[in-house]
């Protein structure tokens, strides 16, 4: 949700800002922005409402050359999607530019305060106001812009990530974050200033993670400079980015979500890679063996996440339930930080987010922790907000994930759920020897076994074709099936806008079975469990009705096969982890009746990647 990309250094300024820009669609916006610090001393500033091709197009015979630059990409909140709302901002006397991901919640208070002292506004959002704000405190004060910047984010209310550059000073940028992400890269003679490591991981490995109400002083020529808001200087801390460019690229797919939802043999294949050892006979977590006594005396256990991750957080209550035998609760991180949470040192919270840098789970964390919980992170982006927030968690390790609609992550966290229900009932003793060496040997065999799935591709793209035009659909399964049914129909409507839901099969009776006639078609999660002869009734009931069923399997079945319209086989494995393989073609199907309609599948309306605001 919004892309902050800064440059400073002897490169191509407005081609690395722009190429920034658009490795930064991904994350969802709707206009975009750019500001240049010219070696003659002025500030150009361009801005476009829709696609950064259309920012390219306006700055066609503009005046591009810059020692110094910031970019951005904005996903509306306050204000609608303008020209004039998109940043980069700029203040008054035109001396200073601001890019801003995040939402000030005191706006109101200090835009009144400053139309008081003669400051005269432009735009609709709360990003005008900071910078005005930074530019009153320089000029009162007669201080400098980091000093400026310091004094005005310690009268902020809100989340922020910012970058800040000035005319009279184009050597340097002013960046600072809080709950909001910002990642500096080093380079030779050169800064790079991102949301994420996306925008410049061609150019350098070399990475700082801003911590909370951090702010970096970034000068050409000088070593980064690190601030707190009470002006003590912090250690600079340099990690080595492990991503590649190639991970950033189509790779011959037309798309990155059909790319990402085939690379899944590849990244489960690294998610188990050392956690499932001694020839796949047991499972090894370090985030439970250094807690062990926290997972031992845990008296329960709530598990924190939203979107696709709420789903996988599901998942994780069955697992842990069956496996470890302790109580799980699941809850919306949006809602559980405003449901006046119970908690105490016996509880465990397990935070799920894929970007890890979720607003809602980011501050479900802090509150858990203020009520003594202890707080396990389950995230993909290494160096991200909640692993450093967390007493302890696993990477998913499946590598940047660029469409929106999330595919190999919700795998990936699943799997990593799984390992750590296995990891946790040995621990507890509810788990026996020879069931964790049942399950690691079959979860070994889980990349290949997703290959096979995958060949169900070219007859998912032909079946796609006949509800390409559907309406509505509905999505049944029981057991560890329902969240993988609610999962499918979230895909669908995320990149489709087809309206489906997820239910429960037994729930049909309760109320969706109304909806069911022949223009409704169901798909049913129906892998061969315990609760096979269940949804075998509940297929009936649909066929009854004259609905399509279009049923997700276990090979060789032919109860189902012989009433659905269309059957999709998978092959057998324990039931625990049927939803690592019936999710597959449920993506697919998604993917290709989106493509069908001519939808945007990688940048689906309205969405973005991470939600880093409320």
């Amino acid at each position: 949700m919004c892309g902050i990309v800064g440059y400073i250094g002897d490169g191509n300024v407005y081609d690395i800002l722009i190429k920034g820009l658009h490795r930064l669609e991904y994350r969802g916006y709707d206009s975009a922005g750019i500001a240049l610090c010219a070696p003659d001393g002025s500030l150009n500033i361009y801005k476009s409402c829709g696609k950064v091709s259309n920012l390219e197009q306006h700055c066609k015979g503009k005046k591009l050359d810059a020692k110094v630059g910031i970019a951005h990409t904005r996903w509306a909140t306050h204000g609608e999607p303008t020209d004039n709302n998109a940043h980069p901002h700029y203040s008054e006397d035109g001396n200073i530019a601001l890019v801003h991901n995040g939402t000030i919640e005191n706006y109101k208070v200090l835009k009144d305060a400053l139309i008081e002292h003669g400051c005269t506004f432009h735009s609709e959002t709360d990003t005008e106001v900071l910078v005005e704000l930074i530019e009153y405190i320089r000029l009162k004060n007669n201080c400098s812009l980091v000093d400026a910047v310091r004094q005005a984010l310690n009268e902020v209310v809100g989340a922020y990530a910012i970058a800040v550059i000035e005319k009279s000073n184009p050597d340097q940028i002013i960046a600072a974050r809080k709950s909001s992400p910002l990642v500096i890269g080093i380079g030779k003679d050169e800064f790079f200033l991102a949301s994420d490591a996306t925008p410049f991981v061609e150019y350098t490995q070399n990475v700082v993670y801003l911590k909370d109400e951090e702010i970096a002083v970034i000068k050409k020529g000088e070593p980064l400079k690190l601030l707190n808001l009470e002006n003590e200087e912090a250690d600079v801390n340099i990690t080595e980015l492990q991503m590649s460019i190639s991970q950033l690229e189509k790779g011959g797919f037309p798309h990155f979500m059909l790319k990402e939802i085939f690379e899944q043999p590849d990244t489960l294949r690294d998610c188990i890679r050392g956690r499932v050892i001694d020839g796949g006979k047991r499972v090894c977590l370090t985030g439970v063996l250094d807690n062990k006594e926290k997972f031992l005396n845990a008296k329960r256990i709530v598990i924190v996440a939203c979107g696709t991750s709420w789903h996988a957080a599901l998942l994780g209550k069955y697992l842990l339930q069956d496996m470890a035998r302790i109580p799980v609760e699941v809850e919306y991180a949006s809602e559980f930080r405003y449901s006046n949470p119970v908690l105490d040192d016996r509880d465990i919270v397990i935070a799920i987010s894929q970007s890890g840098e979720t607003a809602d789970t980011l501050a479900a964390i802090q509150i858990a922790k203020e009520m003594g919980a202890f707080v396990y992170g389950i995230s993909n982006v290494v160096g991200s907000s909640i692993p450093r927030e967390t007493h302890s968690g696993t990477y998913i390790h499946v590598g940047p994930e660029i469409g929106v609609a999330s595919t190999k992550a919700f795998t990936g966290q699943v799997m990593v759920l799984t390992l750590l229900a296995i990891a946790v009932g040995r621990l507890r003793g509810n788990l026996s020897e020879e069931e964790e060496e049942r399950l690691g040997g079959y979860i070994s065999r889980i990349p290949e076994l997703v290959e096979d799935v995958l060949k169900l591709n070219d007859k998912i793209k032909h079946l796609s074709l006949i509800y390409t035009y559907a309406r509505n659909f509905l999505y049944l399964g029981r057991g560890y099936s329902y969240p993988v049914a609610l999962e499918g129909a979230l895909k669908l409507k995320e990149i489709s806008y087809i309206h489906a839901e997820g239910y429960p099969a037994a729930e049909m009776k309760h109320g969706p079975i109304a909806l069911i006639d022949a223009e409704m078609p169901s798909v049913i999660i129906a892998p061969n469990d315990h609760l096979y002869e269940k949804i075998v009734n509940n297929v009936q009931q649909v066929k009854a009705r004259q609905g399509s069923v279009i049923a997700i399997v276990t090979r060789g079945d032919t109860e189902i096969a012989n009433i659905a319209d269309h059957v999709l086989d998978i092959p057998e494995v324990p039931e625990c982890l049927t939803p690592i393989i019936t999710s597959v073609p449920l993506q697919l199907l998604s993917y290709y009746i989106a493509i069908n309609k001519g939808k945007n599948v990688d940048m689906p309306r309205n969405l973005a990647k991470s939600v880093t605001v409320e």
